[in-house]
């Protein structure tokens, strides 16, 4: 079992910035990815960014060269760095880790932190 924590939302006005923390916990040596999603209100949720091990990342389109999703100095750490804020990015983003539990991928979600932006 993994636990996901997220932390470092908040409110900022239009073109700020905010960076997203995220940590993962438990049975951490059988992670192969970490990523960050959104849900806007009565939006499903959505991909914003991924980091798999060996480095590769996916972006969604509307993020690219905004957000940067990173590694910490341990496996089970990443950020998001969000710059250029859009009041369209206002969201609950949720830490996704994926790690092989009993043979198959198997997601974790974190409790969601709230972004707002302000226009």
């Amino acid at each position: 079992q993994v636990r996901v924590v997220e932390s470092g939302g908040g409110l900022v006005q239009a073109g700020g910035s905010l960076r997203l923390s995220c940590v993962a916990s438990g049975s951490i040596s059988s992670l192969n990815m970490m990523g960050w999603y959104r849900q806007a209100s009565g939006k499903e949720r959505e991909l914003v960014a991924r980091l798999f091990n060996g480095d590769t990342t996916n972006y969604a389109d509307t993020v690219k060269g905004r957000f940067t999703i990173s590694r910490g100095s341990a496996k089970n750490t990443v950020y998001l760095q969000m710059n250029s804020l859009k009041p369209e990015d206002t969201a609950v983003y949720y830490c996704n880790a994926r790690a092989l539990h009993r043979g198959a991928n198997t997601d974790y979600w974190g409790q969601g932190t709230q972004v707002t932006v302000s226009s």
